[in-house]
């Protein structure tokens, strides 16, 4: 199990005065953090460093705000996830795909998908995870943010809600959309016969 990250508000306050090294170290403290964060949100792995950059570029402008009526974290895990959902809104990377797009591998696996066979090789698995991603590449960044909380990190409404700052309807409502968008591709992908 993770340790969990603290960020002390006597490092906080040295932040404040200008002192390069708490940033240096705050920097250091919460980088798995928001680096784990962004991974889990945006697939292109090329993006990961500037995300990053970005994250810690609003942590660092908007840290008077932080108020502490929540812990340090919470507010920096929510800071990250709207600059991924930023990202993710301006590239508007939503690519269509079609049969003829899937590699031998994935296109085995829609097809034992349809006939309801199972994967179980590693290969496979990993195909299927690949294909799962470019499949979710084609939603709306919000969409993309909320199918991956809630259903790849596995995390409650009431997170997802905590983490961008959303109601319970928004994120509902939005899975919703996003499951049915994600079905209609999947069936888009039936190989023509």
């Amino acid at each position: 199990m993770d340790e969990p990250i603290t960020v002390s508000s006597e490092l906080l306050a040295r932040i404040r005065t200008g002192d390069e090294k708490a940033w240096h170290e705050m920097v250091h403290i919460l980088n798995p953090l928001v680096s784990k964060i962004i991974r889990n949100q945006v697939r292109r792995n090329t993006d990961h460093e500037d995300i990053a950059q970005e994250a810690f570029t609003k942590i660092f402008l908007k840290l008077d705000q932080f108020a502490g009526h929540q812990p340090f974290t919470h507010w920096v895990s929510r800071l990250t996830i709207n600059t991924c959902y930023d990202w993710l809104r301006r590239i508007k990377s939503r690519p269509l795909m079609s049969y003829s797009d899937l590699g031998e591998t994935q296109a085995q696996i829609v097809e034992q998908n349809l006939s309801s066979q199972t994967v179980d090789s590693k290969e496979s698995l990993a195909s299927m995870r690949e294909l799962l991603d470019q499949l979710i590449a084609t939603l709306n960044p919000r969409e993309q943010i909320v199918i991956r909380l809630l259903d790849l990190e596995e995390r409650s409404v009431q997170d997802a809600c905590n983490l961008t700052g959303w109601g319970a309807s928004k994120i509902k409502v939005t899975a919703m959309r996003a499951r049915r968008k994600l079905s209609e591709q999947l069936k888009k992908l039936e190989p023509n016969q």
